[in-house]
């Protein structure tokens, strides 16, 4: 049989085959990786469709991949073959091992396990086997922190006992032997995820007339609320937290009512307006920054949001995020905050005409019925599309989450 390329959807024109994970002739059980797939927006994973061996591959790494390509020959383990070919396998033939077994610092010989795309490669990048890492993800799921520790540990024994994942540059190391070995500089190609981010970027900056409103919030009201509830919330919902995010969603999704025009988004000549709110969530992931959409977020309660921004949280993290989940979205928030930042302007997410920033939460001196008080403040920053959004709506809009944020009870209220 065929292995073949996923099928992509409209908004992916074709992929990028990032990485082999078998080699010709190697037998492979089913639902097994056999290669990933970068298009511009995930990765792919191509499974082995039944226990067997890969007998040919017609597709090498590096090379560009339109919907349903081909990319290699199968062979299962009953003798059929994709050429048509009847006759079955020989008998005597000696099978290749299961998995590529490496033994690791123990001895040990074990298959190579289950491993995020973004963990194989820094694996590959350091020189380490995956089947001499422990896995600490769901099912001994290999994250790249098991990978960034194996480093570490590996980095630690020290030159007596050498090992490859010291030595990742030692190609470029040969290619300069003048080169100082604290001064070693490595070229790797752009990630077509990377690539994509960069150009997606660059264009909101060359297209729309993108503009940035700043206000501050007093996070009082939330902290109380989260303090008073959090562990009733936590127990009454099968052990979801209650974050600020779900708390600015609400707001935003209530504002984005408001204010139809922060929801619409621009197709050529055409104002698009959207009778529903689906709210972007930016998340780090190690492959880059990602928005994964939280669909019809109006109809969601707070456990439900905090659910889903868990879940796309550990999809990131282990590279399984689908396109369908970052597909669409007619509004974002980043929340630049979780990594300390203070203030800082986002850029828009086309075609979306606006984008809300978190910052850190600090205690600062306010001044509050003539009276100085130390209150936990945050700033919040709107990117807009001024071709679409005039200044004053901009500025009420982020008024009208600055107010449900600082009462949440206006939310409840619809006031």
């Amino acid at each position: 049989m065929d292995i073949k390329a996923p099928v992509f959807p409209e908004s992916i024109a074709d992929g990028e085959v990032a990485q082999w994970h078998v080699t010709e002739g190697q037998q492979v059980s089913r639902d097994q990786i056999l290669v990933d797939i970068e298009t511009d927006k995930v990765v792919l994973e191509v499974v082995a469709p039944a226990d067997g061996r890969v007998s040919r591959i017609l597709t090498p790494e590096g090379a560009t991949v339109l919907s349903e390509a081909t990319l290699a020959e199968f062979e299962a383990s009953n003798g059929l073959r994709v050429s048509g070919e009847s006759e079955a396998a020989p008998a005597q033939e000696t099978p290749t091992e299961l998995a590529t077994t490496t033994p690791a610092q123990s001895g040990v010989l074990r298959p190579t396990p289950v491993a995020s795309p973004a963990a194989r490669k820094l694996a590959e990048e350091s020189g380490l086997a995956l089947n001499a890492i422990e896995g600490s993800g769901k099912s001994g799921l290999v994250t790249k922190e098991d990978v960034l520790a194996a480093v570490a540990k590996a980095q630690d024994i020290g030159t007596s006992q050498p090992t490859a994942a010291v030595v990742p540059n030692a190609e470029e190391s040969r290619a300069n032997p003048d080169t100082p070995a604290d001064r070693i500089e490595r070229r790797v190609p752009m990630t077509r995820l990377r690539a994509s981010i960069a150009s997606r970027l660059v264009e909101a900056q060359q297209t729309a007339a993108m503009l940035t409103t700043f206000n501050e919030v007093d996070m009082s009201a939330i902290m109380a609320l989260r303090t008073q509830y959090k562990e009733a919330f936590q127990k009454a919902h099968n052990g979801t937290r209650l974050g600020f995010m779900s708390f600015f969603v609400r707001a935003s999704v209530e504002a984005l009512k408001r204010f139809p025009a922060v929801n619409a988004s621009i197709d050529g000549k055409d104002i698009v307006y959207h009778g529903y709110q689906d709210v972007g969530v930016a998340v780090s992931s190690p492959r880059g920054l990602v928005v994964p959409v939280i669909r019809d977020a109006d109809s969601l309660t707070l456990a439900e949001i905090e659910e889903q921004i868990k879940l796309y949280g550990e999809k990131a993290q282990s590279a399984q995020l689908s396109i369908e989940d970052m597909t669409g979205g007619t509004f974002t928030i980043s929340n630049g905050g979780g990594f300390g930042s203070m203030l800082s302007t986002p850029i828009l997410n086309p075609p979306q005409t606006a984008i809300l920033g978190m910052h850190q939460i600090q205690d600062r001196p306010m001044a509050i019925d003539e009276q100085v008080v130390i209150r936990p403040m945050m700033y919040l920053a709107l990117s807009y599309d001024h071709r679409l959004i005039d200044g004053q709506e901009a500025v009420r809009f982020l008024v009208t989450i600055k107010d449900f944020l600082e009462e949440p009870a206006r939310i409840l209220l619809d006031i």
